[in-house]
């Protein structure tokens, strides 16, 4: 907080002019169901991402972050109100945010710091667009409509500040893959079908791996509207990824609208800049289209920072990130605004700042789902920076560990090996950790779910 203590000077209120140059102006950019992969900047030679990648060379790129839940309503509900979406009941989308929480948003707590807050895009917390022309902290700038989202972002940024500003413009796309597979229009892209010989070919992982939890082939039998999948055939999915990757061109060329702002006003010099999805897409990985499920290609979400002055640029970082409840805190720190003191995020504005590949944030980080929209099944993820531990309620292959620096595409499950036994149990104690600092309402604790400790079979 120590922006808010230097705005006074033996008692005397320093000007806001003066108040605005010591904090930095914050754009906070986000797509929806973006993989960390479906970036050219992290090596995918399937899609082109100029401005992205202009982001990326700007920032810092966090190659392990994770989104808190793989579904757009509780995610976002984690990062504007930094709590996971279990401990507060927001596991569902069309949840309406809990009363105790709508003045407490990050919107409201950056606009009581001093900041000019907007808002362009899709909200989701629980309405599509945000209710009203000013709600949660945030003037509402463009609903939720990729059409004349970044216009609207950028006439904002071109209005004269006589104080920062803090800019959310969250698009979208590439989100209409979901129409895509039900073969509907898509509301807010265009896709012209290649010949299949120019489709990006199957992933490594897109078979079903083996001693993988059989609860997620159940889940996703009972939704043919959401999983009209289950007939494709290998054609059928190289066309999806053809279109998943068409539609994150079609967002970042958005995206580029805003970044060419920045580069005409150099607002690089005194802004930071986040960028990130709110999850991702299984985009044929394990043959999966959609999200809820805690596959890499879902969980593992593009995180860029860039900091004022573009310090760091390049800079590509492995510490563990919740994009989740990890991003009020750090909004907060760079804003000198409040943070609520059961936020139990952690800034990565020190990580970010120090660019030290060695600093540890934090030991891990979980991620949540819950398949809401079909069978009910709870699942958990933790993240180690070697390892990621996943547990399923229920079903064969509930538990599963997988090397995460040798085995990304998951096809291995080391739990059922004995070798492995004390390492599963290290990401047990941790789930049951973390289980309890974030309890859910209700009689019945999740713990109940995590199996016992063994010291051999």
């Amino acid at each position: 907080m120590k922006h808010v203590k230097s705005t006074l000077l033996f008692g005397a209120v320093l000007p806001a002019a003066m108040f605005a140059q010591e904090r930095p102006n914050i754009i906070y950019i986000m797509t929806d169901q973006q993989s960390a992969t479906a970036m050219s900047c992290a090596g995918n030679a399937d899609v082109h991402t100029p401005n992205i990648d202009r982001l990326a060379a700007h920032g810092v790129r966090f190659e392990n972050a994770y989104c808190a839940m793989p579904l757009s309503g509780p995610s976002r509900a984690a990062m504007f109100t930094g709590h996971t979406p279990g401990e507060v009941g927001l596991l569902k989308n069309g949840t309406p945010m809990p009363d105790s929480l709508r003045t407490r948003t990050l919107g409201t707590l950056v606009e009581q710091a001093g900041y000019t807050t907007a808002y362009a895009g899709k909200w989701h917390v629980h309405t599509n667009s945000l209710p009203g022309k000013q709600a949660f902290g945030f003037e509402n700038l463009h609903p939720h409509n990729d059409f004349g989202l970044a216009d609207a972002a950028v006439r904002f940024l071109r209005r004269k500040h006589d104080k920062p500003f803090f800019l959310v413009a969250s698009f979208d796309n590439p989100h209409n893959i979901c129409e895509y597979a039900r073969r509907q229009e898509l509301p807010y892209a265009t896709i012209e079908e290649p010949a299949l010989e120019e489709c990006p070919n199957l992933p490594d992982n897109f078979s079903v791996a083996p001693y993988d939890a059989d609860v997620l082939a159940y889940e996703r039998s009972l939704s043919y509207r959401i999983y009209p999948t289950q007939n494709y055939t290998p054609d059928d999915w190289r066309r999806y990824r053809n279109a998943y990757y068409r539609l994150v061109e079609t967002v970042d060329r958005e995206i580029g609208k805003i970044v060419d702002e920045l580069d005409r006003q150099n607002l690089w010099k005194n802004t930071v800049i986040i960028f990130t999805s709110d999850h991702g897409d299984g985009s044929g990985a394990h043959q999966w289209n959609q999200k809820t499920v805690l596959y890499e290609e879902v969980a593992h979400i593009p995180f860029i920072v860039c900091l004022p002055r573009s310090k760091h640029a390049g800079k590509v970082l492995p510490q563990l990130i919740n994009n989740g409840v990890d991003l009020l805190p750090s909004i907060c720190d760079w804003a000198g605004a409040n943070v609520p003191a059961d936020c139990q995020g952690i800034s990565f504005r020190p990580i970010a700042e120090s660019s030290d590949t060695q600093k540890e944030h934090q030991p891990y980080v979980v991620t949540e789902t819950l398949f809401a929209q079909t069978g009910g099944t709870h699942g958990w993820l933790v993240r180690t920076p070697h390892y990621k531990y996943v547990l399923y309620e229920t079903g064969k292959n509930r538990e599963m560990l997988y090397d995460m620096q040798n085995d990304r595409g998951e096809m291995r499950n080391l739990a059922i090996e004995h070798r492995y036994q004390e390492i599963v149990n290290r990401h047990r104690a941790l789930l049951l950790e973390w289980m309890k600092k974030h309890p859910t309402p209700g009689k019945n604790s999740p713990t109940r779910f995590i199996p016992k400790q063994k010291v051999g079979f």
